[in-house]
């Protein structure tokens, strides 16, 4: 391999290095909750693909939009999406563009009545009812739809317990004065919750309230939860020592690599002038 190869090459990699280490998720799907009864009209399909074509087309600039898509003369389909709110307008259209393929192909929940996909930064809920049935009411039961427990911890138990009271306190209070998110860090803890669009203020902090009150009894032993209830989710990450000790480690290592691909990409191209000089010369 010639000098000007080695110096393309080392360029290409100083280019795609950084890109490949900042990858979304926000497209990854964390659970999915189907009817079991299904709506065999022959227009249903085409109505569902109607109506995720007009929450798709919302999304690039809304991230809360709900509509609704006729199946017939008594019955239609009523439907929502929510992106999360720390998230922009692009990815929050990447997030339910993703969604659509999966329904065209039936991997998620085919001819189902009523649904709720889940992914990292976006939820798509809708379900089938009849037109005389226009009256929504507000939900109260804040059923648990998905839960996730991290890890437990192993040491300083009563300090991590007294620690996330303070955090989960702080985040039930910052939730009441916000406009239906809300994310902080509070000590070694980071804190997210989010409610539905059309949320009322007091039920927010009502769903937010039941959450925590989840994340308290089933992980309450645990460095980090998802806990996602039918109309707001909560999660906390408590960043351990050792956890901090590795992404400091990590970003050393992506430090040396970087700076010895630039030393080595400077290196080439000084030779290379020299050689080009001699040649010259010559």
């Amino acid at each position: 391999m010639n000098v000007s190869h080695s110096i393309f090459f080392t360029f290409t990699f100083l280019l795609f290095l950084p890109s490949s280490l900042q990858v979304s998720n926000h497209n990854t799907l964390v659970y999915k909750t189907c009817s079991t009864q299904t709506f065999n009209h022959p227009s249903y399909s085409q109505s569902l693909t109607s109506l995720f074509h007009q929450l798709i087309t919302q999304s690039s600039q809304h991230k809360f939009f709900k509509t609704n898509q006729a199946i017939d003369d008594n019955t239609f389909l009523s439907g929502f999406f929510q992106c999360r709110n720390d998230i922009n307008k692009i990815d929050c259209f990447t997030c339910l563009t993703s969604l659509l393929p999966h329904h065209i192909s039936n991997t998620l929940c085919n001819d189902s009545t009523s649904a709720r996909l889940q992914l990292e930064g976006c939820y798509v809920q809708y379900q089938t009812e009849q037109f005389q049935e226009t009256t929504i009411h507000e939900s109260k039961n804040n059923n648990i739809f998905h839960k996730v427990c991290g890890v437990l911890v192993v040491e300083y138990y009563v300090e991590f317990k007294e620690l996330m009271d303070e955090a989960f306190m702080i985040l039930e209070n910052g939730i009441i004065n916000s406009d239906g998110f809300y994310a902080t860090s509070y000590k070694k803890v980071k804190l997210m919750a989010q409610c539905g669009g059309d949320l009322s203020t007091c039920a927010c902090s009502e769903c937010v309230g039941d959450a925590v009150m989840v994340a308290r009894e089933e992980c309450g032993s645990s460095v980090s939860a998802e806990i996602y209830l039918d109309n707001c989710f909560i999660r906390y990450t408590y960043m351990q020592k050792s956890g901090a000790n590795i992404n400091n480690n990590t970003k050393k290592v992506v430090a040396i690599i970087v700076g010895g691909a630039a030393t080595l990409f400077l290196g080439l191209l000084f030779v290379s002038m020299c050689n080009s000089k001699k040649d010259d010369y010559e």
